[in-house]
């Protein structure tokens, strides 16, 4: 059974970069220790080293924000939507197409 708030935590704004740094560092941290509760919780068919490393890249796709206030989203996934992020390895044809034209001349939306 899932249950979104097993892992929800408060939003918080940090008062200066340094104390935003920290804060993303435990954020991680917690994340990354609770791979493999996420991994039960949904019922996944993938190994918890995989977990971590998305979390890894999601996590380093956010690294050069720029914006203080930008610190933590709650975001309340469905089994839907964890494996959305997953979906690139698992099929080649399903990663986004690199520019407009390319996309346009495969058939896609």
């Amino acid at each position: 059974m899932i249950n979104p708030t097993y892992l929800a935590q408060r939003t918080r704004s940090s008062v200066n970069w340094n104390d935003a740094q920290k804060r993303v560092l435990k954020s991680y941290r917690e994340w990354v220790r609770a791979a493999p509760e996420i991994q039960q919780m949904y019922s996944l068919n993938m190994p918890v080293s995989a977990i971590r490393t998305k979390m890894r890249q999601e996590f380093e796709r956010h690294r050069y924000v720029q914006q203080l206030k930008t610190e933590t989203l709650n975001f309340w996934k469905q089994l839907t939507h964890v494996l959305k992020y997953f979906r690139a390895e698992e099929d080649p044809k399903a990663a986004l197409p690199k520019n407009f034209i390319q996309g346009f001349l495969e058939g896609r939306n």
